[in-house]
């Protein structure tokens, strides 16, 4: 447990719910480092179970299937995966608490049967700005993650007096996990500067969300510290052409870079510029992990960029397991062309069919032979 050596003028307002004395503070890169050391190498997957359309059909008591769940993560372990990243959502706790801490019990017994760490995602501003608890809708035909849903939603992004729901949320479930080894860390907000994307009507302009979030995301962070948890905290930077110096960030991701104890980060694009994208990040002097990576048809592949994080020692999850609901095989411009006649010639996330067949075989072995090499050992024949 890492506590503050001089307690800070805000000291009062990092006091937990959950009776701790105070908020821990940053790790320094070199308890971050020490951390990172006893870990092996991070590899995995952004995880929904096929038979969910988004975050809140995996959780809602109604829809969690725990039977696809088990099947699934199996498909993960038998390639050498260890790790996955796993959404969770506001309403979830407002509306069920105990029910969901019930639900997260059961999902991290399965994952631990199966050897895999979990890194849970509280918010996200990506996609649809109105989630509504209950049953969600059906996949829109052809198109993209079509009903993936923000967290919170605009009504209590643009509403500060609906924080503390938001308060206890992150201390309930950071404070309730925080000493538990079958969670990797906490990724606080998935791509917190994101306007929203999708082709929704939205309420707030893209400042007015940049300014809700200037004001909400530290808060965050401080909450989640109030739980003291013994895992790291991050928020993954996805946007920019140099991540290199700080005063080059835009306000969020000043924050994000301030606030995080190790540094993740998201990046579709070719090896090459993953590999600056890394050259960029370790002047910080802090762990990489890369939270999302793999699209095939804009370049970022198993082929080409896995082995380069495996040479940096830079963990690495792909978005996207098995085929489902999400129907995250489809690219990102079935928002705009619907795929409602033919499927893409290439796959564009994803590594299995539902029934465990690979999408491609060479790819499962590539991710295997990775895995069961040594950390930063990138195997000189590979399938």
């Amino acid at each position: 447990m890492f506590l503050r050596a001089v307690l800070p003028a805000t000291f009062i307002a990092a006091l937990s719910i959950s009776g701790s004395a105070f908020a821990r503070d940053q790790w320094t890169p070199i308890q971050a480092q020490q951390w990172y050391e006893q870990q092996p190498w991070i590899v995995g997957a952004n995880f929904t179970p096929s038979t969910a359309v988004n975050q809140i059909e995996m959780w809602h008591p109604d829809t969690f299937d725990p039977v696809t769940i088990d099947r699934e993560l199996g498909y993960a372990a038998d390639i050498g995966m260890n790790t996955m990243r796993v959404f969770l959502h506001n309403l979830m706790w407002e509306n069920d608490s105990e029910g969901f801490k019930q639900r997260l019990n059961q999902y991290l017994d399965i994952a631990n049967k199966h050897n895999i760490r979990t890194l849970f995602v509280l918010f996200d501003s990506d996609w649809d700005p109105n989630p509504i608890y209950g049953k969600q809708k059906d996949p829109v035909p052809g198109v993209h993650n079509s009903r993936w849903v923000q967290g919170p939603g605009e009504a209590i992004l643009k509403d500060d007096s609906q924080y503390p729901k938001l308060q206890e949320y992150v201390e309930g479930v950071v404070g309730w996990l925080a000493d538990d080894p079958r969670v990797l860390g906490w990724d606080l907000w998935n791509e917190p500067s994101n306007p929203g994307g999708g082709l929704y009507d939205y309420a707030l302009s893209a400042k007015e969300k940049e300014q809700h979030l200037l004001n909400l995301l530290p808060q965050v962070y401080e909450w989640a510290r109030s739980a003291n948890p013994t895992q790291p905290l991050t928020a993954g930077l996805w946007i920019g052409d140099d991540w290199s110096a700080l005063e080059k960030q835009g306000p969020i991701e000043q924050i994000q870079l301030n606030e995080s104890d190790i540094i993740s980060f998201h990046d579709y694009s070719w090896p090459e510029t993953f590999a600056a994208r890394v050259e960029q990040l370790q002047g910080y002097g802090r762990p990489l992990i890369t939270t999302e990576y793999m699209a095939r048809g804009v370049g970022s592949t198993f082929d080409g960029t896995l082995a380069v994080g495996k040479a940096h020692n830079v963990g690495m999850l792909n978005w996207g397991l098995v085929d489902g609901k999400i129907q995250t095989r489809l690219p990102w411009d079935s928002w705009f062309h619907p795929y409602t006649k033919e499927e893409p010639m290439v796959w564009f996330h994803d590594i299995f069919h539902a029934d465990g067949t690979p999408y491609r075989q060479a790819e499962a072995d590539r991710i295997k032979a990775l895995s069961d090499a040594p950390k930063g050992v990138v195997p000189e024949t590979m399938p």
